[in-house]
């Protein structure tokens, strides 16, 4: 599935960058090219609308990383490269407090409201199937007391 994420990936970053100017498409090592037209998923069509903004085009999220790759690796500048990293680092910040938020390990054994409730329903359950008194009549206490003298089970 990865594998097919990324094969398609390829194929979306080999569109894009076909529009290239020549002179910044000469700045992609060849070898790197090549990578992406042999792992790339023949069968899967994409075609790039150059008179839409890139951003407003349906590009998968794996071929939006390689691009800044290849932006970070060849064509930004120092700061630039800076800013890439930081903006990053702010990303996995981001995603690792979702994380923590989703998974949080210290609320991993409290009860939440709906634990309470389902807690408190079975009580009153239980308040209302509480088992009933059992009383004998006057025959069977009689037939037990006789049954009791006789020695007679």
């Amino acid at each position: 599935m990865n594998n097919n994420k990324y094969s398609k990936a390829y194929k979306e970053v080999l569109e894009i960058i076909k529009f290239f100017p020549k002179d910044e498409f000469d700045k992609i090592p060849r070898e790197k090219i090549e990578f992406y037209r042999n792992n790339s998923d023949r069968d899967y069509s994409f075609e790039i609308n150059p008179e839409i903004d890139l951003s407003d085009q349906n590009i998968s999220n794996e071929a939006y990383a390689i691009i800044i790759g290849l932006f970070e690796d060849y064509y930004a500048t120092g700061e630039q490269k800076i800013k890439i990293r930081e903006i990053l680092a702010l990303n996995q910040q981001k995603l690792e407090v979702e994380k923590r938020k989703k998974y949080n390990p210290d609320d991993l054994f409290k009860s939440n409201s709906t634990d309470t409730e389902l807690i408190e329903s079975q009580k009153n359950t239980e308040e209302v199937t509480a088992l009933v008194e059992y009383k004998e009549n006057f025959f069977i206490k009689f037939k037990n007391f006789i049954l009791k003298l006789l020695h007679i089970k």
